[in-house]
């Protein structure tokens, strides 16, 4: 029989099947990370933006009628009686912005939220300063809930969350990696938990004061922002410690496809949510990263209001991750009981981490 080269015997114990798999993998997340990026950032349009109409009722529902008609429904309007209710549905985030028609005369004003966007805000400005054009109208933007000057084209909250998200699921798959090729145990589960806790307590605190007291880049309370950051990095921490124990160290990339390849793109933090294709703007506010960003925009600019969906969602991905790493190392514990003592598991579990 003829032996194999020493280069081929060289190669073999170098590129084993397991780190062939394992590049494979990682291959595969950097091309869905292209994937994902350009296809929710190439081409931003509005679509079924929410705005509201004041004027007088015949001429609302004509504009309405007008501006929901628009190839393309980049908007999505619904007549107002009065600039105050438009501002008061702006600041509670159910509209994005409001076209109020002054009926006396041909200048208009549109009310916007930067806060919430200013990427959306200046897309809005643009789309009905060339409707009003054709009219011989002019249009006056005021600007209701403006960004901070010092948050620069307001993705602060987002590059905040984005941390916080790094944070979570980098230190949870250190602990995770740390122990070699041990199965979690119900007590080393509690453990990181715990120690996934202490970690959101502190990296919480940091992220609020590095954007707040210390760099002046957002406003909003210290208190909440920090109990968004506790909770948001905790949540990412027991998901990713969630995966790994399901599927081993392949649920670190897991982890990493739903934080950050669909996470980030989908978060409205570049692009606000009505700017992004479908696909992207229905699965952001079901993922960390977007449910963070929304409640840090909220707190900072809009008093929190509507920030109680994205916590919920928060508080699932947390409960969640320590259900189902709790569950799987007790259902483990007691396979590996009936199977034969540790040096069986041992044997069994020598290639997961």
């Amino acid at each position: 029989m003829t032996q194999p080269s020493p280069f081929l015997a060289e190669v073999k114990e170098a590129v084993t099947p397991r780190a062939t798999l394992l590049v494979a993998g990682v291959l595969a997340l950097s091309l869905l990370f292209i994937t994902s990026y350009v296809g929710a950032l190439h081409d931003p349009k509005p679509r079924d933006v929410p705005v509201g109409v004041v004027a007088p009722p015949a001429v609302a529902g004509q504009t309405v009628d007008r501006l929901a008609g628009l190839p393309g429904s980049p908007l999505d309007p619904r007549a107002l009686p009065d600039a105050g209710t438009a501002r008061a549905q702006i600041l509670n985030r159910d509209l994005y912005g409001a076209l109020v028609i002054d009926p006396a005369g041909t200048r208009d004003t549109l009310l916007v939220a930067s806060g919430g966007g200013r990427v959306l805000a200046l897309a809005l400005e643009t789309l009905f300063t060339d409707l009003e054009r054709p009219q011989d109208r002019t249009l006056r933007t005021v600007d209701v809930v403006p960004a901070d000057p010092q948050d620069a084209n307001g993705l602060t909250p987002f590059y905040l969350t984005v941390g916080w998200c790094v944070g979570g699921y980098l230190c949870a798959s250190i602990m995770a990696i740390s122990s070699g090729s041990r199965r979690p145990t119900p007590r080393r589960t509690l453990i990181r938990l715990f120690a996934m806790a202490v970690v959101a307590v502190v990296a919480g605190l940091g992220g609020t004061l590095i954007v707040g007291p210390i760099l002046g880049a957002l406003p909003g309370s210290i208190p909440a922002l920090w109990g968004l950051g506790t909770l948001t990095v905790f949540a990412v921490g027991a998901a990713t410690l969630a995966f790994q124990s399901l599927f081993g160290l392949a649920g670190i990339g897991l982890a990493i496809l739903i934080m950050v390849i669909l996470g980030n793109p989908s978060a409205g933090g570049a692009l606000p949510p009505p700017l992004l294709p479908p696909f992207w703007k229905d699965i952001g506010p079901a993922l960390p990263p977007g449910a963070g960003t929304w409640a840090a925009r909220s707190i900072a600019y809009f008093r929190g209001n509507d920030s109680t969906g994205s916590l919920l969602v928060l508080s699932a991905w947390a409960v969640g991750g320590v259900a189902v790493a709790l569950l799987t190392a007790t259902v483990r514990g007691r396979d590996r009981g009936k199977g034969g003592g540790r040096d069986q598991d041992r044997t069994e579990t020598a290639a997961v981490p």
